[in-house]
C-alpha cells in the first residue's frame, strides 16, 4: 500500500494558504494602514481615538499626539491610540442625525418602551 507523503500533507498545506490569504494577509493590510494613518497626522485634523473620544490633533512629539477635547483642554495620547481621522463629510453626516427625531425613537424623557420591564 503506497502511503504518498505529499497525499497526507497537502490538506495540511491547503489549510496554512487559505488561511495565510483570508485571515493573516488582509490583518495586516490594515494593520499597516493603520500605521500609515497614525504617522500622516497633522496638527489641526479631527481625529476619534480607539476608545471613541473626538478631539483635535494638536502637537506631535515622537510616538505622542497632543490631542486638543475642548478649548483649552488637552491631553497626551499615543499615536496607537488614534482609531481614525475624520473628515468633513463624517463630521456633517454625524451632526444631521443627533438633531433629528426619528417616528417611534426615544424622545429623551425616559420612557423607552422598548426596555421597559413589567
Amino acid at each position: 500500500m503506497g502511503n504518498n507523503p505529499l497525499g497526507t500533507f497537502l490538506p495540511l498545506i491547503l489549510l496554512v494558504v487559505v488561511f495565510y490569504f483570508l485571515l493573516i494577509r488582509p490583518q495586516r493590510k490594515r494593520q499597516q494602514e493603520q500605521i500609515r494613518m497614525q504617522n500622516s497626522l497633522t496638527p489641526g485634523v479631527r481625529v476619534m481615538t480607539t476608545t471613541g473620544l473626538f478631539a483635535t490633533v494638536v502637537a506631535l512629539e515622537d510616538d505622542d499626539v497632543v490631542l486638543e477635547l475642548a478649548p483649552g483642554v488637552e491631553t497626551r495620547w499615543v499615536k496607537a491610540a488614534i482609531g481614525r481621522v475624520l473628515t468633513p463629510v463624517d463630521e456633517v453626516t454625524s451632526g444631521e442625525t443627533e438633531g433629528t427625531v426619528a417616528e417611534g425613537s426615544d424622545t429623551g424623557n425616559g420612557d423607552d418602551t422598548s426596555t421597559k420591564q413589567s
